[in-house]
Order: structure tokens, then C-alpha cells, then sequence
């Protein structure tokens, strides 16, 4: 439950990031020699994206949906990974939203839940 509802946070903050690079494109710095630069609405799509789908897959672990578990940590990590390249542009949300990425991969990771419709053996 605790990676599905931090993936539903990580999720809508994304989302939320990536509306406003859509809709305002100077909100966000500009950045000078950058390698990954691309423009502020650019990384908004990016971000809408991203959260929209991390959002999604919250949901399916908070609803117990077998496949979910494994599409989180990946989803999770390609959240984390484009945060990181993010940085520049706002670096406490970033930063905050690697953290939150962090905890979704370990949470779901050290779950030890069993699966399937058998009790559990001591």
C-alpha cells in the first residue's frame, strides 16, 4: 500500500510539472550549455506523460493487480532517471521527486507479500 499511494504522489506531482512546462513555457529556467536542453514544454510532455502512467500503475498496486508490482519498479525507475535530467530546471522538485522514486523501488522491491491465492507456511 505505502508504494502505491507514493506513486500515486509521485505521479500527480509530475502530472503537475509537466502541465505547467506545457502551459507556461517561462516558468522554468532557462539553462545555458545543457546536454540533455530541450525546451521547458518539451520536458512538460515528458513529465505529463511519465506521471500520468506512474499514476496508473499506483493505482494497480493499490488495487492488487499482479502486474503491477513489476511495472512500478520500471516505471519508478525511468521516473527517477528523467527527474535526475530534470534538475537543472527545478532542483528541489526534482530532488523531491527522486527521493519519493527511491522509496516507490525499495517499497516494492522488499515487499514479501505472498502472491497468489495460497496461505501463507511458517
Amino acid at each position: 500500500m505505502f508504494a502505491g499511494v507514493l506513486m500515486m504522489v509521485l505521479g500527480i506531482i509530475d502530472m503537475l510539472q509537466g502541465i505547467v512546462g506545457i502551459a507556461r513555457n517561462d516558468v522554468y529556467a532557462e539553462i545555458g550549455d545543457y546536454v540533455f536542453e530541450f525546451d521547458a514544454r518539451t520536458w512538460g510532455w515528458i513529465h505529463l506523460v511519465i506521471g500520468l502512467i506512474v499514476a496508473l500503475i499506483g493505482a494497480g498496486i493499490l488495487s492488487g493487480a499482479s502486474w503491477a508490482r513489476a511495472g512500478g519498479v520500471a516505471l519508478a525507475a525511468l521516473a527517477l532517471i528523467a527527474n535526475f535530467l530534470w534538475l537543472p530546471y527545478q532542483p528541489v522538485w526534482a530532488v523531491i521527486s527522486i527521493a519519493i522514486a527511491v522509496f516507490v523501488i525499495w517499497a516494492l522491491c522488499a515487499d514479501d507479500t505472498p502472491r497468489g491465492g495460497g496461505a501463507a507456511t511458517a
